[in-house]
C-alpha cells in the first residue's frame, strides 16, 4: 500500500494528462458503441440487468451477434470504471494544491455508476424513448465534465479571468446553451425514426418529418453562431480560443454534411451513428471553447522604484 501511494502524482503529470485523455476518450466511445447496440436493434441482446440474462453475467452463444453487441457495451462501462479510479487517484493528493482537478474527478466518476444504472433501467423498461434520450444526456454531461477535467490538466492552476472581450464571452455562452438545445432536440428526433433499439419497441407517434425541420432550427442557429465566434476570435490573443472554435466550425460542417445525407438517403444506421459520435464530439469541443474564455490571471506588474520592488530587492 505504501508503494501505491509514493507512485501516486503529487503534481500534474504525464501520466495524469494520459489519463485524462482516455477518459474523455472513452466517453465519447460509449456514445458510438451505445448507438451500435440501438442501430443494431441489440437494446434488449441482454434482455435483463445486471446479469446478462436470468443465468448468466455474459452473453451467451444462443443469444448471436445482439448478445455480443450488447454485452461489449456494458464491458466499455466496466472500462470506463477503472478510467474514472485511476483519474481520481491522479489527483487524489492535489487536494490542496488543485481542488478543481479533484473534485471534477470526484463528481465524473460518481457519474459512472449512475450512468451505468441508467443503463440498467433502460432495459428494464423495454428501451422507452425519453429513458434512453435521458441515457444519452447523461452520456454527454459526462463528456462534458471529462473534457473541463482535461482542459483544466493542461491549465495554469491559480485565479482564471476573462480573455476574451464581454460581448464575445455572451455568444459563447449563447452558442453553448443553443448547442445543448441542438442535442435535446435531436434525442427526440431520434425517438421519431425507426432506430429504437429493438423492433418491438415503441416511438413517439410524433411527425418525424416535421421533428426533424425543428432539430434544423438550433443546428443552424449554432452554425451562424460559431462563424461569429471564429470571425471575432481572430484578434484574439493569449488563449486557444481561436483554435478551439476552428476546431468547433470542423465539427458542425461534418455534423451538418453527415446530417442531411442520413435525412435524404433513409436514415441509414452507420450515419445515425456517425451523427450521434459528432453530437458527442460537439459538445466535447463547445465545452473546450467555454473553457478557454478565461485564463490565469497574471502577477502584477511592480513599477520601477516603488516601494514593493525595494521590499523583493
Amino acid at each position: 500500500m505504501k508503494r501505491i501511494i509514493a507512485w501516486l502524482p503529487d503534481r500534474v503529470d504525464r501520466r495524469t494528462k494520459v489519463v485524462a485523455w482516455l477518459y474523455l476518450a472513452a466517453q465519447i466511445l460509449l456514445v458510438t458503441t451505445g448507438g451500435a447496440v440501438r442501430l443494431t436493434s441489440s437494446g434488449l441482446g441482454c434482455p435483463t440487468w445486471p446479469k446478462c440474462t436470468a443465468d448468466s453475467f455474459v452473453n451467451t452463444p444462443e443469444m448471436g451477434i445482439h448478445g455480443v453487441i450488447e454485452f461489449g457495451n456494458r464491458m466499455l462501462g466496466g472500462v470506463l470504471a477503472i478510467l474514472a479510479i485511476l483519474a481520481f487517484l491522479m489527483v487524489v493528493k492535489l487536494l490542496r494544491s488543485r481542488r478543481d482537478l479533484f473534485w471534477l474527478a470526484f463528481v465524473a466518476g460518481l457519474g459512472v455508476p449512475f450512468q451505468a444504472v441508467l443503463g440498467g433501467i433502460t432495459v428494464l423498461t423495454g428501451l422507452t424513448w425519453w429513458v434512453v434520450g435521458l441515457h444519452f444526456v447523461t452520456s454527454i454531461v459526462l463528456v462534458v465534465l471529462t473534457t473541463v477535467l482535461l482542459v483544466r490538466v493542461y491549465a495554469v492552476p491559480g485565479t482564471r479571468v476573462r480573455a476574451v472581450p464581454g460581448w464575445y464571452a455572451a455568444v459563447a455562452y449563447v452558442t453553448s446553451a443553443v448547442v445543448g438545445v441542438t442535442i435535446l432536440f435531436g434525442i427526440v428526433t431520434t425517438g421519431t425514426g425507426p432506430h429504437a433499439g429493438d423492433a418491438k419497441t415503441p416511438r413517439t407517434g410524433l411527425n418525424p418529418e416535421l421533428i426533424e425541420h425543428v432539430h434544423a432550427i438550433p443546428a443552424y442557429a449554432t452554425f451562424a453562431l460559431t462563424l461569429v465566434l471564429v470571425v471575432g476570435a481572430w484578434r484574439i490573443t493569449g488563449t486557444p480560443v481561436r483554435r478551439f472554435t476552428l476546431l468547433l466550425l470542423g465539427v458542425e460542417l461534418v455534423q451538418i454534411a453527415v446530417g442531411l445525407i442520413q435525412s435524404n438517403t433513409g436514415l441509414p444506421g452507420v450515419l445515425v451513428g456517425i451523427h450521434m459520435t459528432l453530437a458527442a464530439t460537439l459538445a466535447a469541443v463547445m465545452t473546450a471553447v467555454v473553457m478557454s474564455l478565461t485564463a490565469a490571471r497574471r502577477p502584477a506588474t511592480v513599477e520601477a522604484g516603488s516601494a514593493a520592488e525595494a521590499v523583493s530587492a
